[in-house]
């Protein structure tokens, strides 16, 4: 039987790999029971199970934590990524290895495309980029962006909980990107196991919106009034963000398209399910 070795498989696109995995033998690993960067642990687990594929979604994502800790963001994202790599190696396993948005600069006026440029401006960003830049070409990378899902904290779970606080919720409308529900992002990991594409993919739902709309979404999805979410600026965000963020996030999947694979759906489709689930 197929073995397919997941890392990060206590976040919301970890776990959500797992449950969907089917057919195959399944071993996923938090990071209390896979610290990524840690080479031997790395080693000795891959070496153990000698998985055919390894998902490879453990990451730091907390962006704005990321700016005083380089160190810290630098050793899980990047060096994780290499020893995941080096133990897929070893084994011959396929590795998939999940990446973000922030490796743009979000000034480009039109959707990224794969083979755009990166430019990150954030230690986050900067960290996964070189994270990406440890996967072997006959491996793949998929950038993704604004993801949220039934698991782990989120925007969709903070947007319900401040509408449960205040009377009016204010947003920025000027970073736009593409919101990605975890268990959609997750089943396209899966045909990533199954079909061993090669190079970098960018994986999202369709929709791009900014995060004023996403927050409106969010509250029609549960029954409640979008016009209580007020437009605002990044400039007046208080307190302001330590960790830049990319003002145009939208990734284009034009390989997906290319390659005649279905792309996910719209955003709204699933965050009606996702709302009722949270």
């Amino acid at each position: 039987m197929t073995v397919v070795l997941v890392t990060g498989a206590g976040g919301q696109v970890g776990r959500e790999v797992v449950e969907l995995l089917d057919g195959v033998d399944v071993v996923g690993f938090d990071h209390s029971g896979l610290d990524v960067a840690d080479a031997a642990a790395v080693t000795a687990k891959v070496a153990e199970f000698a998985p055919d594929a390894i998902v490879h979604c453990a990451a730091w994502t907390a962006v704005d934590a990321c700016e005083s800790d380089p160190e810290k963001a630098y050793r899980v994202n990047a060096t994780g990524t290499r020893n995941v790599m080096a133990a897929a190696r070893g084994v011959g396993a396929y590795v998939v290895a999940v990446s973000t948005d922030y490796v743009f600069d979000g000034t480009k006026p039109t959707p990224y495309v794969e083979d755009d440029e990166p430019n990150p401006q954030s230690v986050y960003g900067k960290s996964k980029l070189a994270g990406e830049r440890e996967v072997d070409p006959d491996c793949a990378v998929v950038r993704t962006s604004w993801v949220c899902g039934r698991y782990g904290a989120n925007m969709v779970k903070t947007i319900l909980r401040l509408a449960g606080e205040h009377d009016t919720l204010s947003f920025v409308s000027d970073q736009r990107g593409h919101p990605t529900i975890a268990s959609d992002l997750a089943r396209m990991l899966c045909v990533f196991v199954d079909r061993r594409p090669s190079g970098i993919w960018h994986v999202t739902n369709q929709g791009a919106v900014s995060w004023y709309e996403f927050a409106q979404a969010v509250l029609e999805a549960a029954g409640d009034d979008p016009s209580r979410v007020k437009p605002i600026t990044t400039a007046e965000l208080q307190p302001p963000r330590p960790a830049p963020r990319p003002a145009n996030s939208v990734l284009d999947n034009r390989r997906l398209r290319d390659a005649g694979i279905d792309l996910l759906p719209d955003f709204r489709v699933s965050l009606q399910s996702l709302v009722a689930q949270v």
